[in-house]
This record gives structure tokens, C-alpha cells and sequence, in this order.
């Protein structure tokens, strides 16, 4: 079981890895500081799916990491 949960997070790791890099940049720079970085931004449906993508993957990895480790320490 152990080793079906590591390839499952190795897995993981690396299709976060490519989705992290699929990511639009969200460079704001110092108009972040004042809030007008927010008036000209608009979250487009492909986006919004691939955030939602990368969300569940990386709650993949992470119950994956407590699992491993849950295991290693008992």
C-alpha cells in the first residue's frame, strides 16, 4: 500500500509541477500595493479550470505526504 501511495505522489508532484508552469503570470508589481492591479483583471474559464486542477492536486500530494509519513514515523 505504501508503495501505491508514493506513486501516487510522485505522480502528483510532477503534474503540479507542469501546472504551476501552465499558470498564467500574475505579475502585479507595485500596483498591488494601492489595489489597482484587481481593476483590469478578469479570471477566464480555462483558468478557472486549471486552478481548480491544481487545487485538487495538491491535495493529493499533501494526504499523500501524511500518509507517507505517517507511516515511516510508526
Amino acid at each position: 500500500m505504501l508503495t501505491t501511495v508514493w506513486i501516487i505522489q510522485i505522480i502528483s508532484a510532477v503534474l503540479l509541477i507542469i501546472l504551476v508552469l501552465l499558470h498564467s503570470p500574475k505579475g502585479d508589481g507595485l500596483g498591488a500595493i494601492g489595489g489597482a492591479a484587481n481593476l483590469f483583471s478578469s479570471q477566464k474559464s480555462a483558468e478557472k479550470g486549471l486552478n481548480k486542477v491544481t487545487y485538487i492536486l495538491s491535495a493529493i500530494f499533501l494526504v499523500c505526504s501524511f500518509i507517507t509519513g505517517y507511516h515511516l514515523f510508526h
